[in-house]
């Protein structure tokens, strides 16, 4: 049974999901199920399928469905978000429709490269709501480090109140801060609809970006058990503690989101914890060295012993 719609209500931590495959490249769809698992027992609130980091653009259409098809099968009440940003406006119609047939809650949709200006901003979203129509909640993702084009608060907040299905905001721009508490600032004007904020980057800003108004990440950071506790630990008042936490994980989260190779350090330690069966990206892909993985080896080590002097452990495997 698929999760009722995206709303502005949305919150907690939507994970970023890997697509698994096989050493041969093939899609590995027994591991989109121990992945979902893996997530599911991290405590995740939802996923975010297709996107930047999940190889969406390596999929056949078919393959696509399918991973959306396997995960929302699996996800329970889970809301399921599904990436369908494409430079083809009417692949972005054509496959929005289909996922949220297949039971997906909401769509993601960034802008292409080459968007000029305020004007190009908006009149490309008004353009994506117009052909997707008010029945299909939207996210806006934000990611100008990727796509080349900058937000503008006051263009947001426009689109807000001019499209009733626009009901989140994928916080991404870095640095963002100031942009995140200008938006929170601006809700409060009569009249304007409160949108969720969910916030990327590996998670790296999170602690900053919770005390800003954000409402949850939504990333792919490899340990989705931190993420969790550090936003119910804000969520209860408790956010000197979930700093605390956060501090404990800060050297792999930086280590993840480096250029380049993120993905394969990401995908590394989802196969080593026991997610999925190999580490291996779709050609092309980067991938690393000995050197690389008896690093990321040894960081792992540490932060399990960090883990257990605080008096935690999250040695968290798929069975």
């Amino acid at each position: 049974m698929s999760a009722a719609k995206l709303n502005e209500t949305a919150k907690g931590v939507y994970i970023i999901a890997a697509t698994p495959f096989t050493n041969d490249g093939a899609l590995d769809l027994q591991s989109v199920d121990t992945l979902t698992d893996f997530y599911l027992r991290c405590g995740v609130d939802g996923f975010t399928l297709l996107g930047m980091m999940g190889e969406a653009h390596k999929l056949t259409a078919d393959e696509s469905i399918e991973v959306v098809k396997r995960v929302v099968g699996r996800a329970g009440d889970r809301q399921v978000i599904v990436g369908v940003s494409h430079a083809g406006l009417e692949n972005v119609r054509r496959l929005s429709h289909e996922v949220m047939v297949a039971g997906a809650s909401g769509v993601m949709v960034a802008p292409p490269a080459g968007l000029k200006g305020d004007d190009g901003v908006y009149n490309y979203y008004a353009q994506v709501f117009q052909a997707l129509g008010p029945d299909i909640p939207v996210v806006y993702q934000d990611y100008p480090q990727a796509t080349g084009v900058y937000l503008a608060p006051h263009v947001f907040e426009r689109l807000v109140d001019d499209f009733k299905q626009l009901v989140m905001l994928k916080h991404e721009d870095a640095p963002g801060l100031a942009k995140l508490t200008r938006v929170r600032e601006g809700e409060k004007k009569p009249g304007r609809r409160r949108v969720s904020i969910l916030v990327g980057n590996g998670g790296l800003y999170l602690p900053q970006e919770m005390r800003r108004g954000a409402d949850g990440a939504m990333t792919g950071f490899a340990w989705p058990e931190m993420l969790v506790q550090v936003y119910e630990l804000f969520a209860a008042g408790k956010a000197e503690e979930a700093e605390d936490l956060f501090d404990l994980y800060l050297p792999l989260v930086r280590h993840e989101v480096q250029p380049a190779i993120g993905l394969a350090l990401r995908k590394e330690v989802l196969f080593k914890r026991g997610a999925i069966k190999s580490p291996k990206q779709r050609a092309p892909g980067s991938s690393l060295t000995a050197t690389d993985r008896a690093e990321l080896e040894a960081m792992m080590t540490r932060l399990e012993r960090r883990l257990a002097a605080s008096g935690r452990s999250h040695k968290l495997a798929a069975e």
